[in-house]
């Protein structure tokens, strides 16, 4: 083991699971392999049935206890099954589950005058649409770009990823994330920031940022020399948790304006306080988009996403009739509403921030001890331990990674991966995430990295 510190245990939580009454797992397996379409993948060997969950915990169908750092793939942002949205959303359901965005109702101008008001001012970003998930807010971002420019082509970084509608994957970067499209409907790719496997060989600051300046590169020998839009997560989540280098953003959002194009930020997994230090991951590296993307953490696993922009280019929307039949439903909206009450009254962002930071510094030092471990990275909440066999050649250790993430759901800690290489420990816990949270989850990973090696 790395340290002769005790070992943490999981925190005692009060709530208690409900005994569950459903099929038994092997029945459950049956029935998903069956009816359910193969491309459903479920993680680990032997899958793990989660039946409840409550904040930062989650529970199986024997009532074992999980400390949750995914979030459900992000989309977790104050806990699950927190009780104030509980609370609300029995109330809305049994009230009006449903009315399109034909008809009136307070709650979707409510949410959006909320949102309006956690942008720069000054940004002008007042204006929301509202969708179901991340895949349609991004299809809908790119279609205002297009039809506010008159452009079609559309940068996007490789390694990143933006849905899996047929118009998304076109955007996603990683080869074993898209099915291969004809000319990917206008989409050319440009290089990430990932400064850990720089694809120039260089090192940053030395490098002149070579990656960002490689998007003029792109718009000059690949489009007309004009494009629609560039693209992406400010910390790219599947990637592997990339986080670009300072003024990437900066020189590739002027090259862009340049050009005639506009800049979408892609929020789904870092909006919302998640990286501690500023609401929105595009504050942190000092730019602002024209349009920003939102789902997921937005309303804490509901169904919701957003497109908010300025006026003027939402107004190109309206030049055909278009509506959405459940973006904008009351139950959404009011799970939207709490979200945003429950981040400011429990100071959830600075608890990204503090909370994450620490997880970062232990994880930093388990590096020291554990050969495995080649990077860590991340802001806040937002965390990536990439696994190498060898630091100095870098080469992915796939294998460990997925031994490791099978061991820790093994010894009650559920994380994700990540990364073009599959290598990367992907860590996303909900904010609510406690120091002792961090210290039985880093003692997991001690335990289960030194089982590996």
């Amino acid at each position: 083991m790395s340290t002769t510190r005790p070992r943490a245990t999981m925190t005692e939580c009060s709530h208690k699971p409900t005994p569950y009454k459903g099929p038994a797992r092997d029945a459950l397996l049956q029935h998903r392999r069956q009816y359910v379409a193969p491309s459903v993948f479920t993680y680990y060997k032997n899958p793990l049935p989660i039946v409840e969950g409550f904040m930062q915990y989650l529970w199986d169908e024997t009532g074992r206890r999980y400390l949750d750092a995914i979030a459900g793939i992000v989309s977790v942002s104050v806990g699950h099954c927190h009780p104030r949205i509980v609370e609300a959303v029995t109330e809305q359901v049994g009230m009006l589950m449903h009315t399109t965005t034909v008809f009136l109702h307070p709650t979707i101008a409510q949410l959006a005058k909320k949102l309006a008001g956690r942008f720069p001012a000054g940004s002008n970003l007042q204006v929301s649409y509202f969708t179901n998930s991340g895949s349609e807010s991004n299809d809908l971002a790119t279609l205002m770009a297009r039809l506010h420019t008159g452009q079609f082509d559309v940068i996007s970084l490789r390694n990143g990823y933006h849905g899996g509608s047929q118009t998304t994957m076109g955007f996603t970067g990683m080869g074993n994330w898209k099915y291969p499209m004809p000319h990917a409907f206008g989409v050319k790719h440009a290089t990430p920031g990932y400064c850990y496997r720089c694809p120039f060989a260089l090192e940053h600051p030395a490098c002149d940022l070579e990656c960002a300046k490689d998007v003029a590169q792109l718009i000059d020998h690949e489009t007309s020399g004009k494009v629609a839009a560039f693209i992406a997560e400010p910390i790219q989540g599947a990637g592997g948790v990339v986080d670009p280098p300072p003024d990437y953003f900066k020189i590739v959002y002027e090259i862009v304006r340049d050009h005639g194009g506009l800049c979408i930020a892609d929020e789904v997994q870092t909006g919302f306080g998640r990286l501690g230090t500023h609401f929105w991951g595009f504050q942190a590296h000092g730019v602002t988009p024209d349009i920003v993307v939102m789902a997921k953490g937005i309303g804490n696993g509901a169904p919701l996403g957003a497109v908010t922009t300025r006026p003027e280019i939402a107004e190109c929307m309206k030049q055909k009739l278009h509506f959405n039949t459940f973006g904008g439903n009351p139950v959404s909206m009011i799970q939207g509403l709490t979200t945003l009450e429950i981040l400011d009254s429990e100071n959830l962002q600075q608890n990204a921030l503090e909370v994450g930071s620490y997880f970062k510094r232990r994880l930093v030092d388990l590096q020291q001890s554990q050969p495995l471990i080649g990077d860590v990275r991340g802001r806040g909440l937002m965390l990536g331990v990439e696994l190498v066999r060898d630091r100095a050649t870098k080469e992915p250790a796939s294998n460990e990674a997925d031994l490791v993430h099978e061991g820790t759901k093994d010894r009650g800690l559920l994380i994700g991966r990540g990364g073009v290489y599959g290598n990367v420990l992907r860590i996303k816990p909900p904010m609510c995430f406690t120091k002792p949270d961090v210290d039985f989850a880093v003692d997991c990973l001690d335990d289960t990295l030194s089982s590996v090696r």
